[in-house]
């Protein structure tokens, strides 16, 4: 007579379960383990006792203890891992997984993006800074009988209308980023496009009013600032990329500064600048001259930069992937045929095997499920009807912390702005007489410097800023945070601005005029370096919904479009009253005094999380 199971396995098989349930085992040995409690089973009812079937169980028991554990990457829900196990778990992973690799400039994700990006931003400050450097002679050759004075009246209003027009317009340009039916990458190109215009008519101008009415058009054009913001914001998805990338934009300011002063300055009156090229009896002007060049002087810079910009114009059309999160997912004409002309081109040759394809949109996912394949809903409308109502995305802006953000990010336009245009009059605006100094803080006059010490001026600041972006300033920020820099450097600037106006009052010697000049300005722009790429991530990471992201960009730059408007007027006003009554100093002090009620300012504003999407996200979006 066959003798039945001890009553205990059952409870032994049921502790096997358990065992089995929290261990990651291998396939073959569960395989295996399984089969032998099969076995066991079949054997316990077939056996004469008990006792063979206690010994297949524990056998399986021991296996389960010595079997080797797996380290495979599956996703644990969060509802179903215990935390008691959280440390067993971090075990289970490879070493350096749960640490990041360091950021640097070469593990920036999505170069291509964001070299072409930057070479769309790299176009207006160099037509900008050209501008600067033929436009007080431009101006006179309108109408040589005007004074001086009022020459440079006409070059502040031209100066303000571009500032001015994108004031009104920027918000505009920022709400249609944010339209599904438009998209940041077509308002990009709209700015583009009419930056371009702006420049030819510029240099074909004959006259004041013209030339006013083409600077208004570029500036109601013109909101590529804000829209490059916003773009760069979506492409960087995690926010350890952010200081490097958000310096992109700073970067081109520098390497404008540099390269358009020279550039305007030299291509400037091409007939009397290069007489054996483009003179009478040159090679290209024939007997009298290239006719263009001598009806219109200054056009040649603005061709060049015109040409530049309309490379611009192209990449982005053919390069660049559009970043809304509805507007991404229709046709890109430019970027289908971009992609064909990059293929043609290359001709590289890819020897794979394709993957079945789905007939909805030509794309195939994988579910969590091995080997399963499954083709989500349509993003688009999913997207849309996830959305918050149209209603509620203006409220969403007039929130504390945003508000105090934009106004630091307008004091400190203001005062840097300020900055650089009273510089470019107080450098060579005449030293005052000798003996005209009352005191300590009663002086006047400038340093004296003619325009081409000026131009070496300004190429120092260039020089200054770019090492301290490339080398200085990711390690900084990374180390000290974006707000706590912005806290640290900004007294920079006010330490600048209170040191300036001593620089008249130093000996007239070189050896100590332009150490001390060269002490002052490294002071500005080190502050400058930390500050201005601080204040657009700040103002980025405000922004906790993508929907209203373009919009906050377009406020912002309207914002610095009003203080970039108001700080070259206000500082050249003040600077006409100092030299006036012998206290050139006064605007300089004043303008530390707003620098300093904005660095009160930062001690009020949070820096938000904003809009970020960790790599898992984006590896899988992509």
């Amino acid at each position: 007579m066959r003798s039945s199971p001890p009553q205990h396995s059952g409870q032994d098989r049921h502790q096997i379960s358990e065992d089995v349930h929290n261990t990651s085992l291998d396939t073959s040995e569960l395989t295996g383990y399984y089969t032998d409690l099969s076995s066991s089973d079949s054997d316990s009812d077939l056996g004469s006792d008990g006792a063979p079937a206690l010994e297949g169980v524990s056998q399986q028991r021991r296996r389960l203890e010595t079997a080797p554990l797996i380290t495979s990457h599956r996703h644990i829900p969060s509802g179903d891992r215990d935390d008691s196990n959280h440390d067993d778990n971090d075990m289970l992973k490879p070493d350096g997984e749960d640490e990041e690799k360091p950021v640097t400039w070469s593990s920036l994700p999505k170069k291509g993006q964001l070299a072409i990006l930057t070479f769309a931003r790299l176009s207006e400050p160099l037509t900008q800074t050209s501008l600067q450097a033929y436009m007080f002679y431009q101006l006179k050759s309108f109408d040589p009988s005007l004074p001086d004075s009022k020459i440079s009246e006409q070059a502040g209003i031209l100066q303000g209308c571009f500032t001015a027009a994108q004031f009104i317009t920027a918000v505009w340009w920022g709400r249609l980023a944010d339209a599904d039916w438009m998209g940041r990458k077509r308002v990009l190109l709209i700015g583009l496009m009419g930056t371009c215009l702006s420049c030819i008519g510029f240099g074909f101008s004959r006259s004041f009013a013209t030339a006013m009415v083409f600077r208004t058009l570029g500036g109601v054009l013109n909101s590529n600032i804000g829209v490059m913001r916003t773009l760069i914001a979506e492409i960087i998805a995690e926010k350890r990329f952010q200081s490097r990338a958000f310096l992109l934009l700073p970067m081109c300011f520098n390497i404008g500064v540099i390269i358009g002063p020279i550039l305007g300055g030299t291509l400037a009156d091409p007939v009397n600048g290069f007489p054996q090229i483009f003179g009478p009896g040159s090679l290209l002007g024939g007997k009298e001259g290239v006719w263009w060049m001598q009806h219109w002087p200054y056009a040649l810079p603005n061709v060049l930069s015109a040409m530049f910009i309309l490379a611009s114009f192209l990449a982005v059309f053919f390069g660049l992937d559009e970043t809304h999160e509805v507007a991404r997912y229709r046709k890109d004409w430019g970027r289908q045929l971009g992609k064909r002309l990059t293929r043609a081109l290359t001709r590289k040759h890819r020897h794979y095997r394709p993957l079945p394809r789905s007939s909805n949109d030509g794309s195939v996912y994988l579910d969590g499920s091995v080997g399963t394949l499954s083709t989500p809903s349509t993003p688009t409308r999913s997207r849309v009807h996830s959305r918050p109502p149209k209603r509620s995305k203006v409220r969403q802006i007039w929130t504390r912390n945003i508000l105090l953000t934009l106004f630091v990010h307008f004091l400190l336009a203001f005062h840097t702005s300020a900055f650089n245009s009273m510089t470019f009059v107080f450098l060579p605006a005449p030293r005052a007489p000798e003996g005209s100094q009352q005191g300590l803080f009663h002086f006047g006059g400038g340093l004296g410097l003619p325009s081409s010490r000026v131009g070496l001026a300004t190429a120092i600041i260039g020089f200054i800023g770019l090492p301290l972006q490339i080398f200085l300033y990711p390690a900084v920020q990374a180390k000290l945070g974006t707000l706590t820099s912005f806290r640290v450097f900004l007294p920079f600037s006010q330490i600048a601005y209170v040191l300036m106006p001593f620089l008249v009052i130093l000996p007239r010697i070189t050896w100590i005029v332009w150490p001390s000049f060269t002490f002052v300005i490294t002071l500005q722009v080190i502050s400058r370096t930390f500050i201005l790429p601080a204040a657009i991530i700040l103002v980025n990471n405000c922004v906790t919904d993508p929907s209203i992201l373009g919009t906050v960009h377009g406020v912002a730059q309207s914002i610095s479009s009003a203080a970039r408007t108001l700080g070259p007027f206000l500082g050249g006003w003040g600077l006409g009253l100092g030299l006036e009554y012998n206290m050139v100093g006064a605007v300089w002090w004043a303008l530390a005094v707003e620098a300093l009620i904005g660095w009160f300012m930062l001690w009020s504003i949070d820096e938000g999380k904003g809009i970020e999407r960790k790599g898992d996200d984006v590896e899988d979006e992509e």
